[in-house]
């Protein structure tokens, strides 16, 4: 199933029905403020196993990655951040970035794992900022190409649909997507660490 909603001005009917969804353990396919993306309820944690499985994601390994809405939902589910760090997450959000921050205590129980580390972005996506803002908690996400793979369909939402429909429950046509992912930075130690440099300016903050 393909639901088409408006980028700038999502209808909340429609917001509604995919919040939902994913509350009832379901799986999507949403734009992002990068690259289109998988999503689930980050409360569900057979959902998230399911993206796993899917992305052939080892969650001991991976830093897996959740979208919050704000930096005050964000420190939720870190541990207490370092004031320079706060500074520069706060300067570089809504944005298309990645920060690799320490996991606080509930996090390896949502993820099911003994990491001690999680992917956090607060995307400028008015879609995905409603669906999280609806659903009242972060989301799970997960690219649905490997990183640094690059293949025009990504940006197409019918042909998303087509190509990788049968990962979710339901496809969201945001409008065409971003094939350039997020930039990770490393938050964990100071100064940060870029891991990988994708979408996004990081001179204007002296972070290199």
């Amino acid at each position: 199933m393909i639901l088409a909603i408006h980028p700038d001005n999502p209808d909340k009917r429609k917001i509604k029905q995919v919040a939902d969804l994913l509350r009832n353990g379901g799986i999507v396919i949403y734009p992002t403020d990068t690259v289109y993306g998988l999503a689930c309820d980050i409360m569900n944690k057979e959902a998230i196993e399911k993206i796993c499985r899917q992305k052939g994601i080892n969650p001991e390994k991976h830093n897996l990655t959740m979208m919050c809405s704000s930096i005050s939902q964000l420190t939720d589910y870190a541990l207490q951040i370092d004031n320079r760090i706060f500074h520069i997450i706060k300067n570089l959000i809504p944005g298309p970035y990645t920060f690799i921050l320490q996991a606080g205590k509930e996090v390896p129980k949502l993820f099911k794992n003994k990491k001690k580390t999680m992917g956090v972005r607060i995307p400028d996506n008015k879609i995905c900022q409603a669906l999280i803002a609806e659903l009242g908690n972060p989301i799970f996400s997960s690219s649905i190409h490997e990183d640094d793979e690059i293949i025009d369909y990504f940006t197409d939402p019918d042909l998303i649909h087509e190509q990788k429909g049968h990962l979710a429950d339901l496809v969201i046509d945001g409008g065409s997507g971003g094939n350039v992912p997020s930039s990770v930075i490393d938050c964990t130690t100071f100064p940060v660490t870029i891991i990988r440099e994708g979408l996004g300016r990081l001179d204007q903050f002296d972070i290199r």
